[in-house]
């Protein structure tokens, strides 16, 4: 592994380095939404959405977030309940959690406007260090390189580093090495042009070398290592778990959605703690984790947590399955089907019209649920 940051760019061929990068993204970057602001709110919104959120699939949710939530003000006094709803399929719902109380933290500490001190940035819910290198970067101008996956990506192949690039101090050697190539006279524009040029010409396979308007300086396109660095990491084993929804369906059509859980014990409806975690703590369909019997299980949660000890139905429609993956699980649907004359009176419940559930927030785990009914049996 090449030693961080001393063998980077210096003198006359970082000052070319620079120059090149900088002219190349000034005519070719993509025209994105949030590069036409330099409102720190917004800014900061791209930021939380476009982690682990592709950015076509980001920039529809960012401009309805903000028609509904145009400032860090109504962020901040909206139900939290109304904010997840309009976050609804960008999926890891922590982020909108952490922005709405750290929009609280701005408003009740910061006089409505995002700090750019970096220590009372990172003091914000939800704010790490590259997310305020990016926002600090881009609205205020402060000399602070940010290192996230691309940018990595972009230093492992400059410096033609070995080896998984999160193990050891490689990453604090990379941070060195994105601070000591940052332009000082142009930060945000130098951190969105690495952010870029990872995303756009030099992603994890096939980089497109012939049009890379710093090749020149690539040590691992010398070496012809470019389409290896940086090396795979090893990845968490996969865990294969099945769970087990049970959708109510009344006369009139409608359904009956659990209240999200409020903390990490099993709500009063009976949600162990795991499955919680796997339906984002939203509004979800009754839902257990299947040990061996589905539907054996299924009556016995629903009997207790649902009926309050009175009689499930005992008519369970198996519908067709659906599959869905949160980080390293990979999760079975088996969604049952029951007609009910009445839903059962659960505290705190909601009875809704199955043809639309968008009233309350629920995460994409529970729309494929609600989407597996439509099909046909299997």
């Amino acid at each position: 592994m090449r030693n961080y940051p001393d063998a980077m760019l210096t003198g006359p061929a970082l000052s070319r380095f620079r120059t090149k990068l900088l002219a190349w993204f000034a005519e070719f970057q993509r025209d994105l939404p949030w590069r036409r602001t330099k409102d720190p709110y917004r800014i900061w919104l791209s930021e939380i959405m476009l982690q682990q959120t592709r950015v076509a699939a980001a920039i529809p949710y960012y401009e309805r977030f903000l028609q509904r939530f145009p400032d860090v003000e109504a962020l901040a006094e909206a139900p939290e309940e109304e904010v997840l709803r309009h976050w609804a399929g960008l999926g890891y719902y922590s982020r909108a959690r952490n922005l709405q109380r750290a929009a609280r933290q701005i408003v009740a500490e910061h006089q409505s406007k995002f700090p750019d001190d970096p220590k009372e940035a990172l003091a914000l819910s939800g704010i790490g260090v590259y997310t305020a290198a990016a926002i600090l970067s881009i609205a205020y101008g402060k000399k602070m390189a940010v290192l996230d996956g691309n940018v990595a990506r972009v230093l492992a192949r400059l410096g033609a580093v070995r080896g998984d690039l999160r193990t050891g101090n490689r990453w604090q050697q990379l941070q060195k090495g994105a601070d000591a190539l940052l332009a000082p006279k142009a930060p945000g524009d130098w951190n969105q042009a690495m952010m870029e040029l990872g995303a756009t010409v030099c992603p994890p396979r096939s980089p497109q070398c012939l049009l890379c308007p710093v090749a020149e300086f690539c040590e691992a396109r010398k070496l012809g290592l470019a389409e290896e660095l940086p090396e795979k990491r090893s990845k968490r084993a996969t865990v294969e778990i099945t769970l087990a929804a049970l959708v109510l369906i009344d006369s009139h059509g409608r359904t009956l959605l659990l209240p999200p859980p409020k903390s990490k014990e099993p709500s009063e409806m009976g949600t162990p703690d795991d499955v919680a975690v796997l339906l984002s703590r939203m509004w979800h369909f009754p839902t257990i984790q299947v040990r061996k019997d589905p539907v054996r299980e299924l009556r016995a949660f629903s009997k207790r947590s649902v009926f309050g000890g009175s009689k499930a139905p005992g008519n369970l429609e198996a519908m067709p399955q659906a599959r869905h993956s949160v980080t390293y699980r990979q999760i079975t649907l088996l969604p049952f089907r029951a007609k009910v004359a009445t839903l059962p009176p659960v505290p705190h419940a909601k009875a809704l019209s199955l043809d639309d559930l968008s009233e309350v927030p629920i995460s994409n785990l529970t729309r494929k649920i609600a989407h597996a009914l439509w099909k046909p049996p299997t």
